[in-house]
């Protein structure tokens, strides 16, 4: 086994390894594709994605996505948020929903309400690492590189995943990674 190094050949931490340790094995080189209309692959996030809590002062809404690519017999669908930089040595779930209908293609700028009210029928938003369901936004610490907040799409093979929006983000990754068909990643950075 090789070791991992990002990009420009420096050994990967510990938290980078955490998170190809949970999205490598899922992700497919399939047809999937995710995009945004409120920021680019690699571009900062805006101050209203950001976190409204502790000393952040972002209006912790989603990012508008959208996806294409679906493949044939997808039962459901996922969405996470990661930020594998989070100093916590094993990274931190931001956003985690699940039991999304197939046929949806995108979620707007409310989505990650945490009643789900702007979600589609059926779908779950459950736990993060903050403690509450919904989209809890970037928030890293003052005077860090700016973090990377992996946004992935999951199509899965079951209609249906069994937990509640109590779950933590790790019973629910078992699910995807035991059902996913195939993924998309889109990668954003903030930093304070």
């Amino acid at each position: 086994m090789r070791p991992c190094n990002d990009t420009i050949g420096n050994p990967v931490n510990m938290a980078w390894l955490l998170c190809l340790c949970l999205i490598a094995p899922i992700t497919w080189a399939g047809s999937l594709s995710l995009t945004s209309s409120t920021f680019t692959a690699g571009a900062l996030l805006s101050i209203p994605q950001t976190y409204d809590g502790m000393d952040c002062k972002g209006q912790n809404l989603t990012p508008e996505l959208t996806w294409k690519g679906i493949p044939a017999g997808t039962q459901s669908l996922a969405l996470t948020l990661f930020d594998p930089d989070a100093p916590t040595g094993h990274g931190w779930w931001h956003w985690v929903v699940f039991n999304l209908p197939p046929a949806t293609s995108h979620v707007d700028s409310h989505a990650g309400r945490d009643d789900a009210q702007y979600l589609p029928a059926g779908a779950i938003s459950s736990l993060t690492d903050f403690g509450t369901p919904g989209y809890g936004g970037p928030c890293p610490p003052q005077g860090d590189t700016p973090h990377h907040y992996i946004f992935t799409l999951f199509a899965l093979k079951t209609a249906h995943i069994p937990l509640s929006a109590h779950a933590k983000p790790e019973q629910v990754m078992s699910w995807i990674r035991a059902n996913v068909m195939d993924s998309a990643v889109l990668v954003g950075r903030y930093g304070r």
